[in-house]
């Protein structure tokens, strides 16, 4: 961050199919090597696999993938004396979106087989309803910092 002035952080404008900046983010982050309206692609044939062959509502069904994956504490390394303590700590806003969408096409992308949309698709339906890899993540992920409680007093 720079000293002279405070930093201004960039706003995202919405994307171009449902004026989503929820929706714009997550295409940030299928993107790579600056091919976007790659992106772009998988990610509407994604929710266009969603709407006609499981026959949901797909925007709605992708908002509430990513709010079933919001994670409310982490843990993070804290060295102490020569000891490294796992000390769970809340997680920020702009984190929770953020490891939500990282965790999703994580799993997507292990899945074998067929195409990348497909494989997102399921791992979105996954998530909103409740079962699948990312939610087992987001789940270990709360055990870990349930489990390191006992070190919640050395926060920083």
């Amino acid at each position: 961050m720079p000293r002279s002035s405070e930093y201004k952080k960039h706003e995202l404008k919405g994307d171009p199919v449902y004026n989503s900046k929820l929706v714009a983010k997550f295409i940030n982050n299928i993107m790579e090597r600056g091919k976007k309206s790659l992106a772009e692609k998988v990610f509407y044939r994604a929710l266009e696999i969603i709407q006609t062959k499981y026959k949901q509502e797909p925007l709605e069904t992708f908002e509430k993938a990513i709010k079933n994956l919001l994670p409310t504490l982490e843990v993070k390394s804290k060295r102490v004396g020569g000891a490294t303590y796992q000390v769970p700590v809340e997680v920020r806003p702009e984190r929770k979106y953020a490891l939500a969408m990282r965790w999703v096409l994580a799993y997507a992308r292990q899945k074998p087989g067929r195409t990348f949309s497909e494989k997102l698709a399921s791992e979105l339906l996954d998530a909103a309803n409740g079962v699948g890899a990312s939610i087992k993540k987001k789940e270990d992920t709360h055990k870990m910092a349930e489990a390191n409680k006992a070190f919640s007093q050395f926060r920083w």
